[in-house]
């Protein structure tokens, strides 16, 4: 496969710190998740990330089946504590179609489709939990 785009974040300091772009000026304040502090948590920067990238998949299958819609996707990120340091994630992927003709099944079709081709759907496949869930409005 020939690479599209490379980038490279640093952390230091962890959950507490802050983490940092090579190839841009962005700069994260790091705080753990549910600390009352000013900043971000990794979970919500993979929610981003993912719903993004989701999205566009979604935009791809939506160019290869010649199908109209608007479409907004929300990514829900859960880390889960099993015994002492056992953590996980789960992700729950709701999709919202408008501006479209297609059936509530046929438009979930497509997102099942999207949940296919998207590059964080692939990488997360049999690693953690994910529910793949839509509605057309």
């Amino acid at each position: 496969m020939k690479t599209l785009y490379s980038t490279k974040a640093t952390v230091t300091g962890g959950r507490a710190g802050s983490v940092s772009l090579s190839d841009n000026d962005l700069t994260i304040n790091m705080v753990p998740p549910g600390s009352g502090k000013s900043g971000n948590n990794p979970e919500q920067l993979f929610a981003m990330g993912y719903s993004a990238c989701f999205d566009s998949a979604l935009g791809a299958v939506k160019q290869m089946e010649k199908a109209k819609f608007d479409s907004t996707t929300s990514i829900e990120v859960d880390l889960l504590q099993g015994e002492g340091h056992d953590y996980k994630l789960a992700a729950k992927i709701h999709v919202v179609g408008e501006n479209t003709e297609l059936s509530a099944d046929e438009f979930q079709q497509l997102v099942e489709k999207a949940h296919q081709v998207c590059p964080y759907s692939k990488a997360t496949r049999g690693n953690i939990d994910v529910e793949v869930t839509s509605e057309v409005k």
